[in-house]
């Protein structure tokens, strides 16, 4: 009951700021306490000097938006006393800072996705004080990661260390801008691997955090995690609070996760993401007792995708993937950080109990469609998606609705849009929680659905009455 307790007051802490491994080994027997391995003094300095010429401060602007639609004061004297009409969206301005790494000498700098996202400015500060405007090449929400540039040449950078290799118990540096104090280092070691937090919206994303107890607070997301050789092996990311600073735990995504990620979006500008076509679960004591399985290792296969790549290979419901290319699968998140280094049309070996036997399957990597080709950005519009025409609101129309931002459509079309029951001058106000200005916001809301189902919010007449309509999207 403890445990559940505290799972449930467990906060995880998006780290965005809102207004040494010592080669130490001990082989079987060895005595502890009279091994001088364990007396080598771990020099910390090198790394860390090397580590914050390549982090720098992140600072964005961007509009942050409220809907009055849900307000506790909405209709009451409240809100007649401050003039926001009922339906009525505000935007205010908002500035964050986060911490980003040069990988890169001509200017490429990864950081989180949630320090960038939706920024309308994004400015760069490096260590030396220089500033620079940064522009976005891409952003993956799944992983959580984004890649900008910057405009200039002979940076001081980080190479990509091997984040599989990455031991429990090895000395790692945290480098970033915390309460945008720049350029700060904290040491601590790595406390676990391939956590999975359930901190990232959709079934989909990829989390198999480093956990360590280096010290984090906000404004280190998207900054260094380094070993003692000044290696980058992963991305900070998150903290474990429940008071929404450091207390213990820090997370960051690993850096072979994020080499993939930053190579793709500069290469296509969109990851080029590699499936097996399974439906996943762990092995606890009462599944493989109810299954017949004489092993905890692996996971469990429950479901198996008709036109995939595993069922391609000849997997079946009930086999236990034990092994991608020799790199053991104990969980689902491993399994998952294993694939994301992959791209469609690779071949992997995967290690397979399949009815109490072993086996190694090739199997050949698909996408999401179910074959190899090249994904590129979306090109969807809202006018692809949804079928009918779409336009901004006057000045006039938005104190008629009384609201300050929407689409109008101007005609539902013969689409989804008509199928759902949307009419003639509905106003789009919101679309999955997500406020809708105008059609550049609406546009790009499409352009970066991932979604099967949108509830779209908006009003009619004058906008005293709210409707939601809900779509399958094909």
């Amino acid at each position: 009951m403890a445990t559940n307790n505290f799972i449930k007051t467990l906060i995880i802490s998006l780290l965005c700021f809102f207004s040494v491994s010592s080669n130490a080994q001990i082989s079987s027997g060895e005595n502890f306490h009279n091994s001088s391995k364990f007396s080598n003094y771990v020099d910390l300095t090198a790394a860390a000097e090397h580590s914050v010429q390549a982090v720098v401060h992140i600072k964005t602007e961007f509009k942050q938006k409220n809907s009055a639609y849900d307000s506790y004061y909405s209709g009451s004297f409240w809100e007649e006393f401050f003039g926001i009409p009922y339906g009525q969206s505000k935007e205010y301005p908002v500035q964050a800072a986060g911490s980003g790494v040069i990988i890169a000498s001509d200017g490429y700098i990864i950081t989180n996705n949630h320090v960038v996202e939706d920024a309308e400015k994004i400015t760069v500060t490096l260590n030396d004080k220089r500033e620079f405007s940064a522009t976005l090449v891409g952003t993956d929400a799944e992983a959580d990661l984004a890649l900008i540039k910057i405009e200039d040449t002979h940076l001081p950078y980080l190479t990509f260390g091997n984040s599989d290799k990455v031991r429990i118990g090895e000395w790692v540096l945290a480098v970033g801008n915390p309460f945008n104090l720049t350029s700060t280092v904290t040491a601590g070691i790595v406390s676990a691997k391939a956590r999975n937090l359930n901190i990232m919206d959709g079934g989909t994303n990829i989390e198999s955090f480093i956990q360590t107890d280096a010290a984090l607070n906000q404004g280190n997301s998207g900054g260094a995690l380094v070993n003692v050789q000044g290696e980058l092996i992963g991305i900070n990311t998150a903290i474990a609070s429940g008071t929404g600073y450091y207390t213990g735990y820090s997370f960051a995504i690993p850096s072979n996760i994020a080499r993939k990620v930053a190579s793709d979006l500069k290469t296509y500008g969109v990851v080029q993401r590699a499936y097996l076509g399974v439906s996943i679960m762990d092995i606890t004591p009462q599944k493989a007792e109810e299954m017949n399985l004489n092993t905890l290792d692996g996971v469990l296969v429950n479901l198996v995708d008709e036109n995939g790549a595993a069922r391609q290979s000849g997997l079946e419901e009930g086999d236990v993937i034990l092994a991608i290319n020799e790199t053991k699968t104990n969980s689902a998140s491993e399994l998952r950080e294993v694939l994301m280094q992959h791209s469609p049309g690779e071949t992997v070996k995967v290690k397979v109990l399949h009815k109490g036997q072993e086996y190694v399957r090739n199997v050949r990597l698909l996408n999401r469609q179910g074959n190899t080709d090249i994904v590129e950005q979306s090109n969807a519009t809202a006018e692809s998606v949804l079928g009918g025409s779409f336009s901004d609101l006057s000045k006039r129309e938005l104190n008629y609705y009384r609201i300050t931002g929407g689409v109008k459509v101007v005609n539902p079309g013969d689409g989804l849009l008509k199928q759902s029951g949307v009419k003639k001058g509905f106003v789009i106000t919101v679309i999955n929680g997500r406020i809708i200005s105008d059609t550049k916001d609406l546009e790009k809301f499409f352009q970066n659905n991932r979604d099967k189902y949108i509830a779209i919010e908006g009003v009619y007449d004058n906008g005293y009455y709210k409707y939601t309509y809900t779509i399958q999207l094909p």
